[in-house]
């Protein structure tokens, strides 16, 4: 990324305002706000291609990490021209599109990146996500209860991408044909949900109040509704490892890796590698499955 001429910077032809540019965001990492922009920069082809044509809800921490923080719904004031918006039930959202304005919006400190489960402007979900939420801060079966979720989708003919949440949990990614609504995808979620738990009784958990939970990791199905947001693939999360949302293989959650283990400073290296694992599973139809459920 260009360096920093007079508190702006140019980019795509558009001159992007800066500042504090060494206020550290995650102190314990010693990642500062240049550095922050510099790894945007390099996660921008990967996170653009997530949060394009969604609406965007992002959480800033002026302050760093252990500050204090607030979620951004409308876009903030004043807003450049690059930067492009849609409306939705009143509030006006960014549209992260562009180099630009994930980098104005990085200069606001905007550290996590939470699109739409639905693109703008339409009501049927653009994906399935299946989220598994510990109850423990610390959860040193969260790849196993991964592994087993995997099994099961793979069983029903299903090719999934697992991804670290960047914070305690891990999601599961599954492409899907345009053309499911919000309540089958909660259906076919409530069936795999029950099946892993019954299962793995002492593992899962679908019991919505957090103190019913014990210390079971919980199968959220019920995520899917218009207007719902969940961390995207490849945004930061502020946390003090700087660990960074991370789609992995197969392989890599059957050898326990910790969500800390990818951060913003190895992210970069780490892409180059991999490319973007979730643009390598194509989506897949859920009619068969849904046949099946729903006896139709």
């Amino acid at each position: 990324m260009p360096a920093a001429v007079k508190g702006s910077i140019q980019i795509e032809g558009q001159e992007i305002i800066i500042s504090n540019l060494d206020k550290l965001l995650w102190p314990e990492a010693g990642v500062t706000k240049l550095i922050y922009l510099q790894k945007l920069a390099e996660l921008a082809p990967f996170l653009l291609r997530r949060c394009r044509n969604r609406l965007l809800t992002t959480i800033r921490y002026p302050g760093g990490i252990h500050g204090s923080f607030f979620y951004q719904k409308n876009a903030p004031q004043p807003l450049p021209d690059f930067v492009t918006t849609a409306e939705h039930e009143g509030i006006r959202y960014v549209v992260l599109d562009s180099l630009p304005t994930l980098l104005w919006m990085g200069n606001l400190a905007s550290i996590e990146f939470h699109p739409s489960l639905h693109y703008i402007g339409q009501t049927l979900p653009c994906e399935w996500i299946i989220d598994l939420d510990p109850s423990v801060e610390e959860e040193p079966r969260i790849m196993e209860a991964a592994s087993y979720v995997g099994d099961c989708l793979s069983s029903l003919g299903l090719e999934s991408v697992p991804k670290t949440s960047g914070a305690t949990g891990v999601q599961i990614i599954v492409p899907i044909h345009y053309g499911i609504t919000f309540d089958e995808l909660r259906a076919i979620g409530h069936f795999v949900a029950r099946y892993v738990t019954e299962k793995h009784p002492d593992l899962f958990t679908i019991e919505r109040l957090k103190k019913d939970r014990g210390n079971r990791i919980y199968f959220d199905y019920l995520q899917h509704y218009s207007g719902k947001t969940i961390a995207s693939a490849y945004t930061p999360r502020a946390k003090k490892a700087a660990s960074v949302s991370t789609p992995l293989t197969w392989d890599e959650v059957r050898r326990n890796p910790k969500p800390s283990d990818y951060h913003l400073l190895n992210i970069g290296a780490r892409l180059k590698q991999t490319g973007d694992l979730l643009e390598q599973v194509p989506p897949q139809s859920l009619e068969l499955i849904l046949k099946h459920l729903l006896n139709k």
